[in-house]
């Protein structure tokens, strides 16, 4: 009697190592480090603070751009009045001494007129009286004319270029308090400080990371697969990841798989050759499990069983 023994061939397995996505905080502005509120190795939640940058100049710029603003709509405003009550009392009161001086002279050229038909004045006393007259109403349209440009706000184009200063103040204010407010940085998401790069006192170039933080999500398998096994791996499939220590195996999802082989032999690919041909392939830990690893820690990383 013959027995065959039936076994099970394990899925093939791969070596690689953790890498960590560390997010880089930087402030746009550069300034001289002022404070620096945590460490290496420190776990900080969302939205702590993490540095402070001087901006004393940036805290001028803004108060001078307020102070522009402030102007700016005064001017606006102002730019849709008339003339002010006091000044428009003034225009009256020459108006109305004017509509007097016109009717005294209206009233002297009526009785010129009786006295040249009387004889007693020649015609060229009636005509005086008659330009008189007519100076003094020339005089009562003008004050009127002036009133009524006093009690008018300012033109059309001059309110719009008015409200245009305003606006302009109003978006420069907005970048002095941009500026002001990047000079200090919060974490964007719960993480661990990963690494400070400077020291109280120091100067920021515009742009330079103070600091790196590694969020737990942040953490990903990298392994290698060789050439002859690489067709059966896609984007969403599901692997595990082990490692020295780990109590169990760690779920997680195939994000990457490179275009081109990571290690490149001699140009001319010959049958022998190509089992050296291996292609990087990067898996994301399902869940709060990637918290568990750390960058730079060796793993081995095998197929899940269907």
């Amino acid at each position: 009697m013959t027995l065959v023994a039936c076994t099970h061939k394990e899925p093939a397995g791969w070596s690689g190592y953790v890498e960590g996505d560390y997010v880089y905080v930087s402030s746009p502005v550069g300034g001289t480090l002022q404070s620096l509120a945590v460490r290496r190795g420190q776990a900080v939640d969302a939205g702590a603070p993490l540095f402070l940058l001087e901006s004393g100049s940036e805290t001028a710029a803004r108060e001078e751009a307020a102070a522009r603003l402030a102007g700016a709509q005064a001017q606006a405003a102002n730019a849709t009045k008339g003339r002010r009550p006091d000044e428009i009392a003034v225009t009256e009161a020459q108006l109305k001494q004017a509509q007097a001086e016109a009717q005294r002279a209206s009233t002297e050229l009526t009785r010129q007129q009786q006295l040249l038909s009387q004889g007693f004045i020649s015609q060229s006393r009636l005509d005086d009286a008659r330009t008189a007259v007519t100076e003094a109403n020339q005089r009562v349209s003008e004050l009127n004319a002036a009133l009524r440009v006093a009690r008018l706000p300012a033109r059309e184009d001059e309110r719009a270029a008015a409200t245009a200063s305003a606006e302009a103040a109003r978006h420069s204010l907005k970048q002095s308090e941009w500026r002001t407010q990047q000079k200090q940085q919060a974490a964007p998401a719960k993480a661990q400080v990963a690494d400070t790069f400077f020291r109280v006192g120091e100067w920021v170039p515009p742009g330079q990371p103070v600091l790196s933080l590694l969020p737990p999500a942040s953490t990903k398998a990298r392994f290698f697969v060789p050439e002859s096994e690489i067709a059966s791996l896609a984007v969403g499939q599901a692997v595990s990841l082990s490692c020295d220590g780990c109590p169990s195996r760690i779920n997680a999802r195939i994000e990457f798989i490179a275009t081109q082989p990571e290690y490149t032999p001699p140009i001319i690919y010959s049958n022998s050759q190509r089992s050296r041909l291996v292609f990087m392939v990067e898996a994301r830990p399902q869940g709060d499990e990637g918290a568990k690893l750390k960058p730079g820690q060796p793993i081995d990383v095998q197929r899940t069983r269907s």
